[in-house]
């Protein structure tokens, strides 16, 4: 399923074979949430190179269900996107819900935010729903620990965890579909150990590193995140949940991560602030009013060809639908341009150079 190609440090360059379609790595999956990354349309991903996108199980069940998914033989169909699909196992919400739901051992317990409809998710569940999604690539349900969490807290939970993780390898039906188990341990790095040498002995097709980006500090997510790719297997590739920003991403490659997905490049354009060559720009700034050129002179996109500063900051502010379209397609655009370009320096040996050239764009 996995290829390993080539390594620059611990960079790594390699490809996924996948249901739907082989992706290279490293790749940045776009969030489409409920079967739709936000202003986009399957056409506008093909252009921009979107090899795979996420979807969220827990949001998928609840709204259309599964009785609508099934009819259309799986997400790829009912959604019209014909590349790989990854879901979340619903954990994320569980972790965000803390204040209501109830979890014991055999799942979690909670309301629809839709309807108040009693839901309990457990991991035998949520294999069925991503099975019946079709995604090329789903998830085992864990709880997601939140941070702080003292050491016996983050043992618990990681445990438990560990032990739904068995139960979901134990439910899977369909193997042309890749499972991957996900890290958990919190902060402490002798927890992260127990939890790789567990889902190991499971030998799912890859492994995700949960538990980060919940608000701990930048310099714990990457000693955790290092941690565990010094310790995770060599032939299977390694996804980081919900990060992050462009240093994230090029800082975590470094360490040794292959995949990555994150809201940040679509909810931060459609609320104004942009990624570009020369670092972060805020449309709301009121030197752009009069401003005739465009938000990255060494952008390809179609926002950064055809439209100025000005309008785009006179879209923004008057509210017009079109600005957030307009931002995310440049957000986006400039995710997977990165991560192309960062795919071209490994594979000639120059990624230490262009990651010396991020630290100083992203940390000024």
């Amino acid at each position: 399923m996995f290829t390993l190609h080539k390594k620059d440090g611990n960079a790594r360059l390699g490809t996924l074979k996948l249901a739907h379609g082989d992706v290279q790595t490293p790749i940045f999956m776009p969030v489409g949430t409920v079967g739709s990354v936000k202003t986009m349309v399957p056409e506008d991903l093909h252009k921009l190179g979107a090899e795979i996108i996420l979807g969220n199980t827990y949001h998928l069940y609840i709204r259309p269900g599964l009785e609508v998914i099934r009819e259309f033989g799986g997400l790829h169909g009912f959604v019209g996107w014909n590349r790989p699909i990854l879901t979340d196992s619903g954990g994320f919400q569980i972790f965000s819900l803390a204040n209501q739901r109830k979890i014991d051992e055999t799942g979690a317990r909670f309301q629809s935010h839709l309807d108040g409809k009693l839901i309990h998710l457990t991991p035998e569940l949520a294999v069925e729903i991503q099975e019946t999604l079709g995604a090329d690539i789903h998830m085992v349900l864990d709880e997601c620990t939140s941070h702080p969490a003292t050491y016996q807290q983050a043992a618990n939970s990681m445990r438990r965890s560990m032990r739904w993780a068995a139960r979901s390898r134990a439910a899977r039906t369909r193997p042309e579909l890749a499972q991957f188990g996900i890290v958990q341990g919190s902060m402490y790095e002798d927890l992260r150990t127990e939890s790789i040498e567990a889902l190991t002995a499971m030998n799912f097709e890859g492994y995700s590193i949960g538990g980060l980006s919940v608000g701990e500090p930048k310099p714990d997510m990457r000693r955790i995140t290092k941690h565990c790719c010094d310790r995770l297997p060599e032939d299977k590739p390694r996804y980081l949940m919900g990060v992050g920003t462009p240093l994230d991403l090029i800082e975590s490659i470094d360490a040794g991560v292959d995949m990555f997905d994150c809201v940040m490049p679509t909810r931060n354009g459609r609320n104004g602030t942009l990624f570009t060559s020369k670092g972060r720009v805020n449309i709301k700034n009121t030197r752009y009013r009069l401003e005739k050129a465009p938000l990255d002179e060494n952008c390809a996109c179609y926002t950064c060809q055809n439209f100025s500063l000005s309008y785009l900051r006179h879209l923004f502010m008057a509210k017009e639908y079109t600005a957030q379209r307009l931002l995310t397609l440049h957000n986006l655009t400039y995710y997977l341009k990165l991560i192309h370009d960062i795919r071209a320096a490994i594979a000639e040996g120059t990624f230490k150079d262009l990651l010396a050239h991020h630290q100083g764009l992203w940390e000024t």
